[in-house]
């Protein structure tokens, strides 16, 4: 059966007719000791506002993006800048997101592992295990760089790493782009506001039915966050629709079809979640935390093996090209700025020296532990791949990094069991593999935007590779005193910092020692990806919508279908660089991002109330409660597609 390509979107131009922003024969200012300080600095900012959200609420935001206006408003208030040293600026600070999402993804699941594992949770292994998986991130996408960012160019449209191209292209250029980047700016900080900061509106709108309806527990929520809208238009309604359709699975079908048969459960069904209800007692939230990630987590690890098979001839030929350095020579040609990379000696020495010292530090659980080395590497590498190629799908901001590392542990801990280390000494040695790769990880696929970013502008990838090592030495150091901060005055694990990604991971390590994890849903989940296959449709897309909340996909997929509206309405479809619907779309994303980390820096200060808190009725509680609520967030977020398919159709003067 012939099928489109998921990952093709009709507004990337091929690769053969490509040209950077600022050519490889010139070479302005880039990376400067200002662009440095400025890019470290966001990165301190912005890992330490990710540690608050990730435990908060158990997702991030892509901070790219902003960092590029950032960066870009900043330096021309001291004296200018180039587009290359904005990129500098973008690339250091977008570490301190990444890398602070894998921290607070897996290590506080050391404070659940009983007096052992708390012992570990201490400053000195949370900022090791960020050095170590972030390092790791950006040495193995050296290679992988020449196989998905440049051979695949017109493959992978890598949304927010081309936004951001957009928003730096846009600031050097001024005129109409910059005027329409900056509009989208506005127009996404103020509705992301008005529900967020402001709280006039709802954050989300939607329905779950009954537990005694005809079709219990359905839910369809949207999260009307204008930076969700932005990432759905620039990707496009075929991937859009595929990860849509994923959501639907989970939210329409499986957790219905769950909560029938649980009717006639009288005992609570294992995995049984820490509240001991039955089905029939659980909301939908809890039942898709319970049962349906552990479907979605087999879907992306069955996806993720498939598309690492596809993959695997362009890795080797990337590694082919990369292995030259060793036996290049003083007679080897030169090679160009634009295609500068950290040579590979330099890549596998870092590599191993890392192994190594996961194996020998003091302190960690896994000193003594030469498995431990091998596993981080094959399951590092696996999984770096693997985000690349999500983020390059789907964008950063619903990377299913923790699904990667459910996939993670699930492997690690079936190799544990098989050796027979099942006791409960063995739960935090299994949490440093799934921490140092998810941790990895996360930052590849921030390291891949910025790297897409890089090759649309002209950036020197060796000075971007660079900046993302000192991003990350950088923001550890804070990210694990915000942590442990946040842990002494707010404690995780408490209704204030519940941390449910690290909950979940601490669940499935002491399910997997001690040999009750339901298998059966996770071969649910592998069989889904794997029927998808065999009907000739690429599953990744899917598994990631059937992991994410459909308040996440179901807004991606609004985005999709303005973009699909705008492409018939004007007959063709747009440049992504120059498109007013594309630059647009930038700005949302950006402005959204703007406003979300605002937001937790007033909410975690005391200035702003919990958005949507049970007993925050909102400015005006008949915009925000009920069904005027529900009513007022619809006509909000239609009136932002509304905006952005009127902006879509509009000519740019180049």
């Amino acid at each position: 059966m012939a099928h489109t390509a998921p990952g093709k979107p009709a507004s990337t131009p091929p690769r053969s007719s490509f040209h950077p922003y600022v050519p490889a024969s010139q070479s302005p200012a880039e990376f400067t000791v200002k662009a440095i300080i400025l890019g470290a600095l966001f990165g301190l900012i912005f890992g330490a506002s990710t540690v608050y959200l990730g435990l908060r609420a158990g997702l991030t935001v892509s901070a790219s993006i902003p960092i590029a206006v950032l960066a870009i408003s900043v330096l021309k208030r001291f004296g200018g800048s180039t587009i290359l040293e904005n990129n500098i600026v973008q690339t250091i600070g977008s570490a301190g997101e990444s890398v602070a999402a894998g921290v607070v993804f897996t290590v506080p699941a050391l404070l659940f592992f009983g007096d052992r594992g708390q012992g570990f949770f201490n400053y000195f292994q949370i900022t090791m295990l960020a050095f170590a998986g972030g390092i790791l991130g950006v040495l193995m996408m050296v290679p992988l760089r020449r196989a998905l960012i440049v051979k695949e160019h017109g493959v992978l449209p890598y949304p927010e790493g081309t936004a951001c191209a957009d928003v730096l292209v846009a600031g050097e250029r001024g005129g109409e782009l910059a005027k329409t980047v900056f509009l989208g700016l506005g127009v996404g900080a103020l509705w992301k506001a008005v529900s967020w900061i402001i709280q006039v509106f709802p954050t989300a709108i939607g329905r779950s039915l009954g537990r005694t309806s005809i079709f219990p527990n359905a839910t369809l929520n949207i999260d009307i966050s204008p930076e969700y809208m932005g990432v759905g238009y620039v990707i496009g309604p075929r991937i859009a629709g595929v990860m849509f359709a994923g959501g639907v699975l989970s939210w329409l079908v499986l957790l219905p079809l769950l909560s029938i048969m649980g009717n006639y459960l009288t005992v609570p069904f294992p995995p049984v979640p820490a509240s001991g209800l039955r089905i029939d007692q659980m909301s939908p939230n809890q039942l898709w935390s319970a049962y349906i990630r552990y479907t979605g987590a087999g879907a992306v690890l069955a996806a993720g093996l498939i598309t690492l098979a596809r993959t695997i001839p362009t890795i080797v030929s990337s590694f082919r090209e990369s292995m030259k350095d060793f036996s290049a020579k003083g007679t080897a040609p030169a090679v160009s700025r634009t295609e500068r990379d950290i040579p590979m000696t330099v890549v596998l020495a870092g590599t191993v020296l890392l192994a190594i010292f996961l194996a020998v530090a003091p302190g960690l659980p896994t000193q003594g532990n030469f498995l431990v080395s091998v596993l981080v590497i094959v399951f590092g590498f696996f999984f770096v791949t693997v985000s690349s190629r999500i983020v390059g799908l789907i964008g950063s901001s619903s990377n299913p990094v923790s699904g990667m590392t459910i996939a993670t542990l699930i492997l690690t801990c079936t190799i544990f069991v098989a050796l027979g280390w099942t006791g409960e000494w063995y739960s935090p040695i299994a949490l440093c593999v799934g921490a140092v790769v998810c941790i990895a990880a996360a930052n590849a696929g921030a390291t891949s935007q910025d790297l897409k970013t890089g090759y649309i502008v002209g950036a020197t990838p060796i000075y971007q590779q660079y900046g993302l090592i000192i991003g990350v030495l950088v923001s550890a150091l804070i990210i694990g005193y915000t942590t442990l901060y946040l842990h002494q005055v707010m404690s995780i694990g408490s209704d204030a910092l519940p941390a449910p990604q690290a909950t979940l991971m601490s669940t499935i390590i002491k399910g997997l020692l001690s040999q009750n994890l339901p298998w059966g849903l996770v071969l649910v989940g592998v069989f889904i990806s794997i029927t998808l296959e065999l009907c000739g449709i690429h599953s990744l897309s899917f598994a990631v919508g059937s992991y994410l909340p459909i308040a996440t996909t179901a807004p991606i997929f609004a985005g999709g279908l303005v973009r699909a509206y705008v492409e018939r309405k004007t007959g063709s479809a747009e440049e992504s660089e120059v498109g007013s619907g594309t630059l647009f779309s930038s700005g949302l994303i950006a402005g959204g991002s703007l406003a979300g980390i605002l937001y937790a820096i007033l909410f975690g200060n005391g200035i702003v109330p919990e958005a949507d808190a049970g007993d925050n009725h909102g400015l005006l509680p008949f915009l925000h409660d009920g069904t005027g609520g529900l009513i007022a967030g619809g006509l909000l977020f239609f009136a932002l597609g509304v905006v952005l398919a009127r902006v879509g159709q509009r000519k740019l003067a180049k």
